[in-house]
C-alpha cells in the first residue's frame, strides 16, 4: 500500500471515528506530511524502516526543531504505525526501536491569589463587554476550562440552578465541572442583563458571543485576556492556559484531591494532572521556610 493512501485512511479514522477536533488533526496532517515529504510520495507503507524514521529526526534536530517538538512528531508517527499494525497493513510497527527524545520537565507558570484577583476585577460589569468578560475569566478560573472548551460552550452547557457546567473536551467528550458561587453571579448577571441586550433577539447558540451575535474565538479571548493583564499590572505573559493552569494549582494548594482534580481538568492520564503538585509543593515548602522556627 501506498504511504500517502495509509495516510489519508488514518486522518480519515482521526476524523470520524475518534472525533478530533480540527486542530489536532492539522497538526496529525502536518507531521505526517513530513514523512511524506522525506522519503517520498512514491515509498510503499510497508517498506518504511526504523533507519527512515531515525533520520527524519536526525533532520528535524539539524533543522533546529527542539526535543519537544520532536516528541510530539513521534508521538504521531507511532500513532499512524499503530493503526497501520492494526489493520494489518504492516507486520512489525518500525518506530517501535527508535528512542524518545529526552525532555526537560517544565513546570506550568501560574499566577499568584492576588494577580488573579486583580486580573478578575480588571472588567468593568457596568458595560456589555465588560460584564461578558468579567463572565468568561470568572468561569475559566473557576472550572479550569481549555480556551476552546470555553469559546465552544452553549447556553445550554450551563447549569446554575446545580452550578455546574458541560464541557466537550479533546476526543469529543463531554465532562461536569463545579462552578463556584463569584463567577456564578457574574454569569447570571451576564445572561440576564447583558446577553439579550446584545443580541438583540438575533439567534445564538453561544453562551458567550460578540456583538455581531457570532461565538467569541479563541483568539479573540486570548487578546481580551492579555489586555486585562496590562491593566491589572500584571507584566508576565499571560495565556488563557495559564488561567487553567493557576485553577488547579490553587486547588491542589488548598488541599484538593488529586484524582479530583484530574476529573475536572478532564485528564485522561493521572500523570498530566502529577506536574501540578510539584508546584503546589513550592508553596508548601516556602510556607514551612517561612514560618518554621528551625527552617
Amino acid at each position: 500500500m501506498q504511504l500517502d493512501s495509509a495516510i489519508d485512511a488514518f486522518l480519515d479514522h482521526l476524523r470520524v471515528e475518534r472525533a478530533l477536533a480540527k486542530s489536532s488533526l492539522e497538526a496529525y496532517g502536518h507531521d505526517l506530511g513530513m514523512l511524506l515529504s522525506h522519503v517520498g510520495a512514491d515509498m510503499r507503507l510497508e517498506s518504511l524502516g526504523a533507519d527512515e524514521i531515525g533520520s527524519l529526526l536526525a533532520i528535524n534536530v539539524k533543522r533546529g526543531i527542539g526535543a519537544r517538538s520532536s516528541a510530539r512528531h513521534l508521538s504521531a508517527l507511532r500513532g499512524f504505525f499503530k493503526f497501520c499494525k492494526r489493520e494489518r497493513l504492516i507486520d512489525s510497527d518500525p518506530t517501535a526501536l527508535v528512542d524518545r527524545p529526552r525532555l526537560q520537565k517544565r513546570l506550568p507558570r501560574v499566577l499568584s491569589f492576588q494577580e488573579i484577583e486583580r486580573l478578575l476585577a480588571a472588567p468593568d460589569p457596568l458595560t456589555h463587554r465588560g460584564a461578558r468578560d468579567a463572565a468568561m475569566m470568572q468561569l475559566m478560573y473557576a472550572s479550569g476550562l481549555r480556551v476552546s472548551e470555553l469559546v465552544g460552550l452553549r447556553v445550554a452547557d450551563l447549569d446554575t440552578q446545580r452550578g455546574l457546567v458541560s464541557a466537550f473536551g479533546k476526543g469529543g467528550k463531554r465532562r461536569l465541572v463545579p462552578v463556584g458561587e463569584v463567577a456564578l453571579l457574574a454569569l447570571s448577571h451576564y445572561l440576564r442583563s447583558v446577553r439579550p441586550l446584545v443580541l438583540r433577539g438575533r439567534e445564538c447558540n453561544a453562551l458567550f458571543s460578540s456583538p455581531s451575535a457570532r461565538p467569541l474565538t479563541r483568539q479573540g479571548f486570548w487578546k481580551l485576556i492579555k489586555r486585562y493583564a496590562r491593566a491589572a499590572g500584571i507584566m508576565t505573559p499571560l495565556s488563557p492556559h495559564k488561567l487553567r493552569h493557576s485553577f488547579a494549582t490553587h486547588l491542589l494548594q488548598g488541599g484538593a484531591d488529586l484524582r479530583a482534580v484530574q476529573a475536572m481538568l478532564g485528564h485522561a492520564d493521572l500523570g498530566t494532572t502529577e506536574v501540578y503538585t510539584h508546584v503546589a509543593a513550592d508553596h508548601v515548602r516556602a510556607a514551612h521556610a517561612k514560618s518554621h522556627p528551625r527552617a
